[in-house]
């Protein structure tokens, strides 16, 4: 438990309603009875009068809530003032706390940082939080909600209570036979089965795409109809539409949601042998997007489409006439024929890179642990000798504690709760 006792506006910027203000610390209730005569029983909610702690002037009239540790959000002593919303109150509030002894704002994160530290959460629910927190879309907030309820942190107790059994056969192996029979052969194939089961949670898509959005990349050759494409889909002047090809010399990016699907959407320069060297670059450029992106619309002929796994062809100046070859879309930017069929293509193929929304994805830190739990166990099921195999679960158990924040995680503490609004 942390000695101070910290306090901030947990709710948003005043003028509101409400406002929440938080204190959390051994102090928490103290502070409430300075400044309101009494505190409610735990878990109850009542109506006190704040009042400034040494002039006795009256702040506001305001709900207040307590929580008695361990059985809180951050694991101490927690106190809610749920104040009118206006910033005079506010600040006059914070001000009155400001002034009691032993008390101090919050840092931001600083609560969940205190839920994490006292053992409410683990850092994959830390990480779900800070994700919520950052959530734009509803995609991203179903999967952050996930993490943040514990789903990741579930597996890994299953995870860590099959390889601690191991861990204590192996163990027992050691200290009690006496005779050398060899290995149990079935202690090897554990281990295989759970390197298997680890690996295949690492096939799955990563919630980097989730949270940076999916990466759709049109292109084609100058004068295909790219930039006005884009303006078209973003609904205003995004990129400079000429009919002088090359117009386009860098790669201009537009964020969307699509059906809850973070997308962004990148327009490039025209592929063709560059006239000078500022568009030799833009097209460089162009090129090194393509075996970027996760989904590419082509604009152009489709003989000459890049090969992807998503690709999308289309037809674009539909209204120009032409024939549609089979499998393109046929769309015009001006008359904004085929473009609701386009979006829809575009959202199926993003929806196919991104994990499935009942599904659990990992981040790059989180598959780095489970990466390493893995390959000691891959090793451990080609172990020959008992010792060297509890070696190999000694490193898993190791990743697992990573994993999870109980060891070996201090240098990403600051950087993931510094992503924490103040009053979290």
């Amino acid at each position: 438990m942390a000695e101070d006792t910290i306090f901030a506006l947990s709710s948003g910027r005043p003028p509101a309603a409400i406002s929440v203000i938080r204190i959390s610390g051994p102090l928490a209730h103290d502070a409430v009875e300075k400044l309101a005569w009494s505190i409610p029983p735990a878990r109850t909610a009542a109506v006190r009068q704040l009042r400034h702690p040494v002039t006795r002037e009256l702040l506001d009239e305001a709900l207040v809530l307590r929580f008695d540790a361990p059985h809180s959000s951050t694991g101490e002593n927690i106190a809610e003032l749920h104040c009118h919303g206006g910033r005079a109150v506010v600040d006059a509030v914070l001000a009155a706390l400001g002034e009691l002894v032993d008390l101090r704002p919050a840092a931001p994160g600083e609560f969940t940082r205190r839920a994490f530290e006292n053992g409410r959460i683990d850092l994959t629910e830390a990480e779900g939080l800070a994700d919520l927190i950052e959530a734009e879309t509803e995609t991203q907030r179903k999967a952050a909600l996930a993490l943040a309820e514990g789903g990741l942190r579930k597996q890994i107790v299953k995870w860590q209570e099959h390889l601690l059994a191991l861990s204590a056969h192996v163990e027992r192996a050691i200290d009690y036979d006496e005779e050398d029979e060899g290995l149990d052969l079935s202690l090897l194939r554990d281990c295989e089965t759970l390197a298997v089961e680890l690996e295949a949670w690492l096939a799955r898509p990563r919630v980097e795409k989730l949270k940076d959005g999916v990466l759709v990349v049109i292109a084609g050759p100058p004068n295909s109809g790219k930039s006005s494409l884009i303006n078209a889909i973003a609904g205003e002047e995004r990129a400079i539409v000429t009919d002088l090809p090359g117009t386009t010399r860098d790669h201009i990016e537009v964020p969307l949601s699509l059906g809850g699907v973070p997308i962004r959407l990148t327009d490039t320069a025209g592929l063709r042998d560059a006239v000078d060297q500022v568009e030799a670059i833009g097209i460089r450029r162009a090129a090194q997007l393509i075996e970027k992106a996760d989904v590419l619309v082509w604009l152009g002929n489709p003989a000459d489409a890049p090969r992807h796994a998503e690709l999308i062809r289309v037809h674009s100046k539909s209204d120009l006439g032409g024939e549609v070859a089979t499998g393109s879309v046929a769309v015009s930017a001006v008359t904004g024929d085929g473009l609701s069929v386009l979006l829809e293509r575009i959202e199926a193929e993003a929806r196919d890179v991104l994990p499935a929304e009942d599904s659990i994805a990992l981040n790059r830190r989180q598959a780095l642990h489970v990466s390493e739990a893995a390959e000691a166990l891959r090793a451990g099921s080609a172990a020959n000798d008992l010792v060297l195999l509890a070696e190999d679960l000694r490193r898993a158990r190791t990743a697992f504690d990573r994993l999870t924040g109980r060891a070996g995680i201090e240098d990403v503490l600051d950087s993931l709760f510094s992503r924490f609004c103040l009053g979290k």
